[in-house]
């Protein structure tokens, strides 16, 4: 049976097409009172990008949180949605305790930290990622992605803190090594300063090559590779 019928020329075709760069860089979310949410999320510390209107039927805002290449809009007559039907929009965090803690200092109510309850992901609570359990605490493994705290905004839009310390494999690009900000790049030291101790435990003495054995697991922590040991 031949090959090379309109169907296999297609998919040849398709496959020789480079994939263009696809970055998601706005979400959308529905409000209901324009100035309410901008004093919101001015006071979360995000950075407004825009504010812009024309007359009394259109206004749209712009926010982007500190380090994210994504930003949000709201305004008037931007989205059909309805006011608070924006929900699991989540904001990556190096140390959720910390970010929690900032939120706190600003005012803004925020739920304990909290992680799921393993296999069990029926239950009461208001969903997250890993079902409707919510276990009180952080992960008691201290896994990568599993600890959380939520917010809502004055409309009930639905924010969470994902705690992420060690990407997944092939989630970054590996030979890019970048941190958001100041204070992730202070996290990521802070955790190579304590693996390095339990290293320099190991061995028996102090390292003098601290600087590469820092650098080796900043990046392997990132990339999600073997840290070194």
């Amino acid at each position: 049976m031949s090959q090379t019928g309109p169907n296999m020329s297609q998919q040849k075709s398709d496959a020789s097409v480079g994939t263009s760069d696809m970055k998601l860089e706005v979400i959308v979310i529905p409000v209901s009172d324009v100035d309410r949410s901008k004093e919101f999320y001015g006071k979360l510390g995000w950075r407004l990008d825009a504010d812009h209107g024309s007359g009394n039927d259109y206004r749209i805002l712009q926010f982007t949180p500190p380090g994210s290449g994504c930003s949000i809009i709201f305004g008037k007559n931007v989205t059909p949605a309805a006011p608070g039907s924006a929900q699991g929009l989540y904001l990556i965090v190096s140390d959720i305790e910390s970010a929690r803690g900032e939120l706190l200092r600003r005012g803004i109510e925020i739920s304990e930290v909290f992680h799921g309850a393993g296999d069990v992901h029926a239950g009461p609570d208001e969903p997250f990622l890993f079902g409707r359990q919510r276990v009180n605490g952080r992960d008691p493994e201290h896994g990568s992605y599993r600890s959380f705290a939520s917010f809502h905004d004055p409309d009930g839009n639905g924010w969470l803190f994902q705690e992420v310390t060690t990407r997944v494999p092939g989630r970054i690009d590996p030979a890019v090594t970048n941190f958001a900000s100041t204070s992730d790049l202070a996290g990521a030291l802070r955790r190579a300063a304590a693996a390095h101790g339990e290293h320099e435990k190991r061995i028996g003495g102090a390292d003098a090559n601290w600087p590469d054995w820092y650098a080796e697991y900043m990046v392997a922590e990132q990339g999600g590779a073997k840290l070194p040991t």
